[in-house]
C-alpha cells in the first residue's frame, strides 16, 4: 500500500478511525444497552414471539455484529478506492 504523501496516509487513517468509531458504537449500543441496560422497557415489545429486550440479548447483538462486518468491508472498499490504494 503506496501512499502519495503522509498527509495522505494520514487522511485515510483518519477516516478508518471515523469508520471504526462509527461502527463500533453502534455494536456497543445494540449489544451493552438494548441487551443489558434498557432490556426491560424493551421486553415489553414482541418480536417474532420474542420479548425484544430477550431477543437483543440472545440473537439481535450477534447479528449485528455479522451485518456491521459487512458494512466495514463495503465502507474500507470504499475507503481505498477513494485513496487508491486497494488491491487487486
Amino acid at each position: 500500500m503506496a501512499f502519495e504523501s503522509d498527509k495522505h496516509a494520514q487522511a485515510y487513517w483518519k477516516e478508518n478511525l471515523g469508520i471504526m468509531a462509527t461502527l463500533l458504537t453502534i455494536w456497543f449500543v445494540v449489544s451493552y444497552c438494548a441487551g443489558i441496560l434498557f432490556v426491560d422497557a424493551l421486553n415489553t415489545i414482541q418480536f417474532a414471539g420474542f420479548k425484544l429486550g430477550f431477543w437483543f440479548a440472545q440473537q439481535g447483538s450477534i447479528y449485528t455484529f455479522v451485518v456491521l462486518i459487512f458494512v466495514y468491508v463495503a465502507r474500507m472498499n470504499a475507503l481505498d478506492k477513494k485513496y487508491s490504494v486497494q488491491e487487486d
